[in-house]
This record gives structure tokens, sequence and C-alpha cells, in this order.
């Protein structure tokens, strides 16, 4: 069994029932979980070992300590495709139809590199746990799901990957080029093959799988249930985009005759193992349906903010007792992947919708935790700082000049100050950042080699 200790947290906010903050106190880790939290875990007063002696011991008393970051909506491979000029002042329907010529261009490498990209970020900036919606399969192949996995077990972050989906092409009346969909019936083999091959339920699970096509619009009505009675058989989550935007309502109106929501609801996708992207133009009711359905909700404001879809009406939907979680979406529609500053945004977002008072720092630090285990049905083991759950915890260094002059209140200078990243980054017991440096990745070359395929790529070489 081994042991790490993170030493003498100088503040330590657990986000446990009581929303607890303590001071000077120690984490033992063994093997993947939180096995002890109090004062001098393993020596006394006097420096002598006391009923422990850890493999490792990690200096906490300049970091304020907190769960890992949930990220429940990303789509790594756009690292590849950030700040394109073309698409950097339209919004998401020609921002879409200008990237997926170039997405289909994308080769498994690509996917790779851009994953390893993705995950640094997060890590770097908090998240310990990410969902990934790739939905560009090019030319049939199914080996791009393969590539993903290779590439993101290498940087050790906790993992639900999407099994993402388009079947109409724009000769079907949908976005993307022939070139990167598939049949229904290809999409479901490769499924389950994924499922048998990858997933994995246990409560520490690093690989889960998800169900996710990529939005009502881009499948088959048939793919849509298919999807969601196979994800109910077999205890999966399912997952897709919706109400992104004003002119979806008007578009799902005119096809279906129903609004985004009541059209998913029809297919069987309002549920407790579902979650959705955006959910920015959800009206009162369909709010409440969400709620009485348990569906949850990824919120990606900077995304929103970025394509000027609109403000989610996150604190109607926490009032209603709507699962809430927080995303960065993809890196072409946030040009980002700060998670902590995906919670800043969240807070400062919903305070211009509905004033100062609207969101505390310490609700949004909830919904970027406890909120993403919620929405991933993982609250047992993910999303606070409690003995016997898994040991994803991050640390921010207070001494640097981010924070200087805030320190008043140091469990919340993260969301309230402005940030350069994480000082520690441990999930599952894994220390992957200590003291701001990598301890598995070769970063610098990772970038370089990022760098060339994203040149390559985005101009067609």
């Amino acid at each position: 069994m081994s042991s790490v200790l993170l030493k003498n947290c100088k503040s330590l906010v657990m986000m446990n029932e009581k929303r607890e903050s303590l001071s000077h106190v120690d984490i033992l880790v063994k093997d993947e979980v939180i096995s002890e939290i109090g004062k001098n875990l393993c020596n006394n007063n006097e420096g002598e070992t006391g009923g422990c002696v850890p493999d490792s011991v990690v200096d906490c008393s300049n970091l304020v300590v907190m769960p890992g970051m949930i990220n429940t909506h990303h789509h790594f491979y756009q690292t590849l495709t950030r700040n394109l000029p073309a698409c950097q002042n339209v919004e998401l329907f020609d921002w879409l139809l200008y990237l997926y010529d170039i997405w289909a261009r994308m080769s498994p490498d690509d996917l790779k590199s851009g994953s390893q990209i993705a995950a640094a970020e997060l890590l770097a900036t908090g998240c310990t746990t990410s969902v990934d919606h790739a939905y560009v399969y090019p030319n049939d192949q199914n080996n791009y799901f393969d590539a993903e996995v290779e590439a993101l077990r290498e940087t050790g972050i906790r993992m639900y990957l999407c099994r993402g989906s388009m079947s109409l092409s724009r000769e079907d009346g949908g976005l993307p080029p022939k070139s990167v969909v598939q049949t229904d019936e290809a999409i479901m083999a490769s499924c389950e093959d994924l499922v048998k091959r990858y997933h994995s339920s246990d409560p520490l699970s690093m690989l889960s799988v998800v169900l996710a096509p990529c939005s009502p619009f881009s499948v088959t009505a048939q793919l849509m249930k298919e999807t969601a009675e196979y994800a109910k058989k077999h205890s999966l989550l399912i997952h897709t985009h919706l109400a992104e935007t004003g002119d979806e309502n008007d578009f799902c109106i005119e096809k279906v005759g129903m609004r985004p929501a009541e059209y998913l609801r029809s297919l069987g996708w309002m549920s407790d193992n579902a979650f959705f992207a955006h959910c920015v133009w959800l009206n009162e009711q369909e709010i409440k349906m969400m709620a009485e359905t348990g569906a949850g909700v990824a919120h990606c404001p900077t995304s929103n903010m970025r394509l000027g879809s609109g403000i989610a009406p996150i604190m109607d939907m926490l009032k209603a007792g709507v699962k809430v979680s927080i995303a960065v979406d993809g890196s072409a529609s946030n040009d980002s992947s700060d998670m902590i500053a995906e919670a800043r945004q969240t807070m400062l977002l919903q305070r211009v919708k509905n004033g100062a008072a609207a969101m505390t720092g310490l609700e949004a630090l909830e919904v970027a935790t406890l909120g993403g285990a919620d929405v991933l049905n993982r609250k047992n083991s993910l999303g606070s700082i409690e003995v016997g759950k898994a040991a994803d915890i991050i640390g921010v260094n207070l001494n640097t000049l981010p924070y200087a002059g805030g320190l008043e209140d140091p469990g919340l200078a993260p969301i309230f100050c402005a940030t350069n990243g994480v000082d520690l980054n441990m999930v599952n017991g894994d220390v992957l950042i200590e003291k701001g440096k990598f301890t598995k990745l070769d970063i610098e070359r990772i970038i370089a080699n990022h760098n060339e395929k994203a040149h390559k790529l985005v101009n067609n070489l």
C-alpha cells in the first residue's frame, strides 16, 4: 500500500456536508483514497514518527487545498483549432460550418495530441475529472476513441469519455460533411464494443464511457431512442447538447413541433442518467421538468459568452433543484480550458444577470466540485475531501502575485482573484503536479508537437 501525506495545509476547504474549512491540518492518502484528516498525523510535536510512515510528504503550508474540480463538457480535439481568425466573431452555426471541414481532416494522432494538451491544461488549472465529448469520426474510423484513451492514460486525469456520434450530414439536413458521419448501425455497434472494452462502474473508476450523440439534430430520432434504451439497460450516462442558442428553439418547433427539451423527453432522454451541455434557453416549465426527472446540466459560461449564445438561468435551476455542474466546453469556443477561471466566470455571469448577491463564491465552488459529482452520479466518491472518498485534491499557492492582499478569506481566494494555476494536483492518490510542475508529462515536448500538428491541420499541409 502506497501513502502520501499532504502536510500542514494552510487552509483546507473540504466541501463536506457542513462546508467546513480547516487550518493547518494534514491529509493522509493511502492508495487511491483519503484515509485520515487531522493535525500532526504522522509525527508528534518533537517530530518523531508516529503511527504512520508515509512513502512521500508534500509540504502544503502555503497552499489552500480543496477538492479537485469536475469538468462535465469538453471537446478535447478542439485545442487544435483555437483562436482561428475566420471564426473569432461568428455565432454557433457559422462557427460549426467553418470548423467541421477542418476537423474532418483530423487523424488519430492529431486527436492524441489535442487530448493531451486539453488534459494538461485542465490539470494545471484545478481539474481532476473531465468529460470529453468527441463526436467527429472521419472516414468511418472507430480507432479515434482508442487513440484518445491511450493519450489520456499518460496524463493521469480521471476520464469520462463520450462516444459521440453524427449520422446526418449536410446532404441529410445536418451541418457536418459526409466524411464525418456514420450510420446508426455502425454507431451503436461501436458503442457496444467500447463499453465492453473500456467502461468501469467502480466507485474509483478512472475511465467511464458515456453515450453521446452530438445533438438531437445531428442524428436520427431512432438513434437517440436506441441510445437512451441501451444506456438504461447497461447503467450508463448519456449526454448531448441542449438549448444552446435561441435559434435552436425555433428550428426544433419548425421541424418537430416541439421545443428541444420536450423533444428530448419524447425520445426518452429526460432521466437521472442524462446530462446536457449549455441549457441556455430553457423556460420555467422545462427547468421544472429537469428537476423532476433528475437530469443534469453542464454550464459553459465562457463558451456561451464567446459565441454570444446568452446567459443560462443557473440560479433558477439551482433553486428548482436541478443538478448543475461547470464545464469549459471545447477550446475552439472558449479558447481556454481554465477550470478555476470557469468557476469564477460562473459566479460573475450570474451576477450580471441577477445582481451582486446572486451567487456566492462558495456556491460557485460547490457547483465546480460537488455539482459535477452529482451530475455524474458520483457524489459517493468525488467532489469533496472526506475520509473514504477518492484522493482527488488540488492546492493553490497563496504566496503569489494574484493573491497578494487577498488572504482574509483564503479558501475563496482562487474564485475571487485571478489565478495562475495550481501548485498541487493529485488524482486518485497520484501526484500529477507538485510545486506547479508536472511530474509525469514532458509538457514542453507536448506543446511543441501540438503546435506543429495544429498548423498542419488548419492549413491542410
